[in-house]
């Protein structure tokens, strides 16, 4: 019986040099006539352990890593093909605690099915939710998607089965769903691992959210910096299609519906939602002031469903197993699961799917391992470039959209980056405006002209003029900016810079400027 290699071929597996090592293996392989093959899949998510290799054995997945191409022939001489003892051996992948003690319900088969297998994916319960959508009326779709408790998993978290409704009851000859693949936020990666490790799931609910709608068309919309995720799903999208997943009947009911990629130039600003409907529409990127809301007068002005990736990609499992099985899982008005990505200064980066309710010292400490460099942690941001500081005196907030918005937080798209004591809290805080500044749309004034007046105020801070004077001005171009911008872009600035002042006060002090002497 062939034996099967499993390498992956997600791109931050790439870069850590997976495509080298599954070369090695074939080439191997083929030198000693053993009778194995390489199944290249997605990304398990355990990035410090990458290129991680895993061989099927009787007794499950066998797990190596991380692991370079000069390692292939020792590993093979050491009983690769049985899971034999290696000095890189890292027991059966299943009993990995980073990935034992995770609950996959979005990422069940991330980096176990080869992404481009319609028969990987239906081994393992793939379009089972689907199936069951087709035999509902729509009504009965939105409302199991209601009672979930599902919400947007990109920023507000907003009920994605009231924005499935708005959809389904509004008037049009045509209405779409656009799935905002923008991934933009630092130190966030699961739009990308879903859309390269199990691309299916993303086709399967987009289908589910044009039958509950009454949409037949549907975009995918991302960035050009994400080659692989792109290639991945135009390629599932045609395999679905010649398998009659999509198209003028979907599975052979009386619905249509069929999708296509499209990517961006990469404008952080695309990342918000009317922002993307123009870029989309093939115009500036720039945001539209609500209402209309999307959700009447969206894409070429008609009622249009946009909902991040993982949101999507969370409804087939939710179909399959049912609304309360979902919302069985979580804590308060936060049900499911959350990816949560840790990255920055960390020892275990990577994609950790939990029930909402972990603390955030949990998350930090015990599942990131703590700081790569070893020194104590400073600060964690949540939420990318636009999410608050915590302090380790919050590090008891847990992961919740509730919890974390009492604390002047947010969780956005989950993902933490963790700084250690080195990191300046006022450079951090240069940082967002500065990042605002360059990422504005430049639609409103709050936004184009505060971030701008904002990274001359922290200038002035860090040389020590009338520090205090400054550090009241800043506070007040973050109040104008959080209530008057059109969108989060400039909206959330506020939250990394008002928090470094709030939280890391001492590095907002610098010595006053001395005054040359004549």
């Amino acid at each position: 019986m062939t034996v099967r290699i499993f390498v992956p071929r997600d791109a931050a597996a790439l870069a850590l040099g997976a495509e080298k090592v599954a070369k090695a293996i074939t080439q191997e392989i083929a030198a000693r006539g053993l009778d194995a093959k390489v199944v290249r899949t997605g990304s398990r998510g355990m990035f410090w352990l990458e290129p991680l290799v895993e061989v099927e054995t009787a007794e499950g997945r066998v797990a190596y890593g991380p692991v370079k191409a000069g390692d292939v022939p020792d590993l093979l001489a050491s009983g690769l093909l049985q899971g034999g003892t290696h000095e890189l051996s890292l027991g059966p992948t299943e009993e990995i605690s980073f990935l034992k003690e995770q609950t996959r319900l979005t990422f069940a088969r991330c980096g176990i099915i080869d992404p481009l297998s319609i028969e990987d994916y239906r081994k393992y319960r793939g379009f089972a939710g689907l199936e069951k959508a087709i035999a509902m009326a729509p009504a009965d779709i939105v409302r199991q998607v209601t009672d979930s408790g599902l919400r947007g998993r990109g920023g507000a978290g907003f009920p994605t089965g009231i924005k499935w409704k708005t959809v389904m009851d509004a008037a049009g000859p045509q209405k779409y769903i656009v799935c905002n693949a923008d991934e933009g936020d630092s130190a966030t990666f699961a739009d990308r691992m879903i859309m390269e490790g199990d691309p299916f799931v993303l086709i399967e609910g987009m289908a589910i959210a044009g039958i509950a709608t009454g949409a037949t068309k549907g975009y995918i919309y991302t960035r050009s910096e994400y080659p692989h995720a792109i290639a991945t799903m135009t390629e599932a999208i045609e395999i679905a299609r010649a398998a009659g997943i999509l198209g003028s009947s979907v599975m052979g009911s009386a619905h249509a519906f069929d999708l296509e990629v499209r990517s961006g130039a990469g404008a952080y600003v695309c990342g918000e939602e009317t922002s993307l409907l123009n870029s989309l529409e093939g115009k500036r990127g720039i945001v539209r002031a609500k209402p209309p809301l999307p959700a009447l007068k969206g894409f070429l002005g008609r009622p249009t469903v946009v909902n991040n990736v993982i949101s999507l990609a969370s409804v087939p499992v939710i179909m399959d197993q049912g609304a309360e099985h979902y919302k069985n899982f979580g804590m308060g008005r936060s049900r499911g699961t959350i990816p949560i990505q840790i990255a920055g200064n960390v020892k275990h980066g990577g994609l950790y799917e939990v029930a909402f309710g972990l603390t955030l010292g949990e998350i930090v400490d015990r599942i990131g391992g703590g700081t790569a460099t070893g020194r104590p942690v400073k600060a964690v941001q949540v939420g990318g470039p636009l999410g608050a500081y915590f302090p380790r005196a919050l590090f008891d907030t847990p992961f919740d959209y509730e919890a974390f918005a009492a604390k002047d937080g947010l969780i956005g798209h989950a993902g933490i980056t963790v700084f250690d004591d080195t990191a300046d809290m006022l450079k951090q805080a240069r940082f967002a405006m500065e990042f605002c500044a360059i990422e504005s749309c430049g639609k409103c004034t709050p936004c184009r002209i505060g971030s701008t007046r904002g990274v001359e105020t922290a200038d002035k801070i860090a040389q020590g003029i009338e520090p205090e004077k400054n550090k009241a001005l800043l506070a007040d171009l973050c109040n104008t900016m959080k209530f008057g911008s059109l969108c989060a872009l400039g909206g959330f600035t506020p939250y990394p810079v008002m928090s470094a002042m709030n939280h890391f006060p001492e590095d907002f002090s610098p010595a006053p400027m001395v005054e040359a002497a004549e």
